[in-house]
C-alpha cells in the first residue's frame, strides 16, 4: 500500500532579547473568548485549541477547510488494519533547541493520561484507541490499536506535540509558564489570565518565515469592545465579528472583513422517544415530536433563507444536512428542506394535530451569534402552523447542563466537525444514547440502520467505503429527522486595512497566516 502524502524552557534572557528586537513586527489580535490552559493536551475547547496551534504542531495538521497535511509528520499509511505508521519530519527542533524524534511523539500520547486529570474535556478520545506505540527508528512511529481505527490521523490531528522532557510534567507547571516548548512558529513568552498571551517569533520554525517579532493577544470578550479596539487601532485583527458590526467594519477605511464558511451547523434536537414530554403536549397529553410527519411539518414550516438574510444578516448558509459541501462524508442530493407552509400544515394534520398543540422552545442567548433572535424567528415560523409556541432563553452555562438532563423537549445547538468527517458530528449527535457515548444525543433519537452504517464505518479504514457507509447514515439520519439542520454559521474576522487573513472553517485565529497585503 502506498503512503498517503497530504499535502527545557525559552529562558528569560532569551525571551526579553527577542521581544527588545520587536518592532514594526509587531501584531496585536483580539480574542473574543478568553484561554484557559497553556497545556495543549488539557482541555478540549476552541479557544485553547486555537492559542495551542500558534505555539505547538500535530503529526498531522488542519489546513483552513480541515483537510488534514503534514506536520511534524511527512506521510501516513495504514500498514495492517490495526497498525498505523508514520514517517517523520527529519530536521526539526523544538523551542528549548533539542530535535524533534519519535520519542517525542511516544512521550506526549503517554503523557495524554497525566493531562487528563481533572480536565473538563479531555483529549483521551482521540488517543484511547492506541494499545501500542513502536519506534520503528527515530523518524519512524508505528500505533497499534485494538481494531481498525480509520480515524486515527484526524485525532491525531488534535495533538500537540511536546518535548519528551515533559512527559511527566503536569498541566500547573505549563500554567506557570514552565514548559510551554513547542515546535511551532511562535515560541510562548507569558500568559495572564483573563488578560493575554504574548509571543514571540520562533526564527527557526520548519513551515517557513515568520513574519511577526511578536504577537500579543488579547482577551476582549465584550464584542462592542472588540469591534472598537480595532477600528481605534488598539489592535489590528479581531475574531468573531458581531453580524450588526459588519457593516460598519466593512465601510472603515482603516479596516476590512475575512469570512470563512464554519463548520459549525446550528439545528434542533426533538425529544424523541418520551411518550410524555414536559414542553411539547398533544391535545391527548402525549409528545408529539415522536411522530416524523410532525418533525418534516417543522423543517418545512423553517424559512432558512429568511432567517440567514434577516437575522443573520447574510452571514450563514441553509443546511439540509450536518455537514458542509466539500467535507468527507457530505451527501449531495440532500438539500435543504423547501420551506412549505401548506405542506407543514398538511403533514401536522395526518399526524393527528389539525389544530396544532403545546410547545415551549428553549435556546441559549449567549453561546451563539443571534442565538436567541434566531430561536425567536422559528417560533413564530412555527406558530404559523398551528404550534402554540413559547420561547424560553437562557445563559449557556445554565441551558446546557439542563438540556442534558433532558428538561426541555425542544432545543437549538450547534455542532461543529472537528475531525473534518462527517463522522465527528453524527456520532455525538444521533448515535443511540448510551452513557459511553456521552449528552450529544439530547433527543435520544435512535435508529438500528443508523447505528449499524456509522459502526461500521468507523471500522472502515477503506476511504472510499467508509465514505459510502457515512453517507448512507446521513441519508438514515436526516430521513428521520433525528436532528433537524437548519443553517451552518459564517466566520468573521475584522483586519487592519493593510494586512490579509484567510479565515478558517473551525474559527481558529492563528497569528502566522496573517500576512501584510
Amino acid at each position: 500500500m502506498v503512503y498517503k502524502s497530504l499535502l527545557s524552557t525559552v529562558t528569560a534572557i532569551a525571551v526579553a532579547a527577542t521581544v527588545s528586537t520587536a518592532s514594526a513586527a509587531d501584531l496585536k489580535i483580539g480574542l473574543g473568548a478568553a484561554v484557559s490552559s497553556m497545556d495543549p493536551l488539557f482541555y478540549v475547547i476552541g479557544s485553547n485549541s486555537a492559542m495551542a496551534r500558534n505555539i505547538f504542531d500535530g503529526l498531522i495538521n488542519q489546513d483552513d477547510k480541515q483537510q488534514l497535511k503534514p506536520g511534524l509528520a511527512l506521510a501516513w499509511k495504514p500498514v495492517d488494519d490495526t497498525t498505523w505508521e508514520f514517517k517523520l519530519r527529519q530536521g526539526v527542533k523544538f523551542h528549548d533547541g533539542s530535535d524533534f524524534t519519535a520519542e517525542d511523539v511516544a512521550a506526549t500520547i503517554r503523557r495524554v493520561p497525566l493531562a487528563s486529570q481533572n480536565s473538563p474535556s479531555s483529549f483521551m478520545r482521540y488517543v484511547s484507541e492506541i494499545k501500542d506505540i513502536v519506534i520503528v527508528d527515530p523518524f519512524t512511529i508505528r500505533f497499534k490499536t485494538a481494531a481498525a481505527a480509520p480515524l486515527l490521523p484526524s485525532n491525531l490531528s488534535r495533538i500537540g506535540i511536546l518535548p519528551k522532557s515533559l512527559e511527566t510534567t503536569p498541566s500547573k507547571a505549563l500554567n506557570d509558564g514552565n514548559g510551554v516548548i513547542g515546535t511551532g512558529p511562535f515560541k510562548f513568552v507569558k500568559w495572564q489570565p483573563g488578560d493575554g498571551v504574548v509571543l514571540a517569533g520562533n526564527a527557526a520554525y520548519w513551515g517557513g518565515k515568520v513574519a511577526w517579532d511578536t504577537v500579543t493577544f488579547k482577551f476582549i470578550t465584550n464584542a462592542t469592545s472588540r469591534v472598537a479596539a480595532l477600528l481605534a487601532g488598539d489592535v489590528d485583527l479581531i475574531e468573531d465579528v458581531p453580524t450588526a458590526d459588519l457593516g460598519t467594519i466593512a465601510k472603515n477605511a482603516k479596516a476590512r472583513l475575512a469570512s470563512a464558511g464554519s463548520n459549525r451547523v446550528m439545528y434542533l434536537h426533538m425529544d424523541q422517544d418520551r411518550e410524555v414530554s414536559p414542553f411539547a403536549v398533544g391535545p391527548d397529553g402525549k409528545n408529539p415530536l415522536r411522530d416524523v410527519r410532525v418533525r418534516r411539518a417543522m423543517s418545512k414550516a423553517i424559512n432558512r433563507n429568511l432567517l440567514v438574510e434577516r437575522i443573520m444578516d447574510g452571514q450563514g448558509v441553509p443546511a439540509g444536512q450536518l455537514v458542509p459541501d466539500g467535507y468527507f462524508g457530505y451527501v449531495p442530493a440532500l438539500k435543504p428542506e423547501t420551506f412549505d407552509l401548506d405542506g407543514a400544515k398538511k403533514l401536522l394534520a395526518e399526524a393527528g394535530y389539525p389544530n396544532g398543540f403545546d410547545m415551549t422552545f428553549h435556546a441559549s442567548n449567549d453561546r451563539y451569534p443571534n442565538d436567541e433572535k434566531v430561536a425567536q424567528a422559528i417560533s413564530q415560523m412555527f406558530a404559523r402552523i398551528g404550534i402554540k409556541m413559547k420561547v424560553e432563553t437562557m445563559p449557556a452555562a445554565v441551558y446546557f447542563p439542563r438540556a442534558s438532563k433532558r428538561e426541555f423537549s425542544l432545543i437549538m445547538g450547534g455542532a461543529a466537525v472537528e475531525t473534518g468527517e462527517s463522522s465527528g458530528v453524527l456520532g455525538p449527535l444521533l448515535a443511540t444514547f448510551t452513557q459511553a457515548t456521552g449528552q450529544g444525543n439530547r433527543g435520544r433519537y435512535s435508529n438500528p440502520k443508523f447505528d449499524q452504517a456509522l459502526q461500521t464505518a468507523m471500522k472502515t479504514v477503506d476511504d472510499a467505503k467508509r465514505e459510502t457507509l457515512l453517507r448512507d447514515a446521513m441519508t438514515q439520519g436526516m430521513g428521520d429527522l433525528g436532528v433537524i439542520p437548519v443553517f451552518f454559521l459564517l466566520n468573521n474576522w475584522g483586519v487592519r486595512a493593510d494586512l490579509a487573513y484567510q479565515g478558517r472553517a473551525d474559527g481558529y485565529t492563528l497569528a502566522h497566516d496573517v500576512t501584510s497585503k
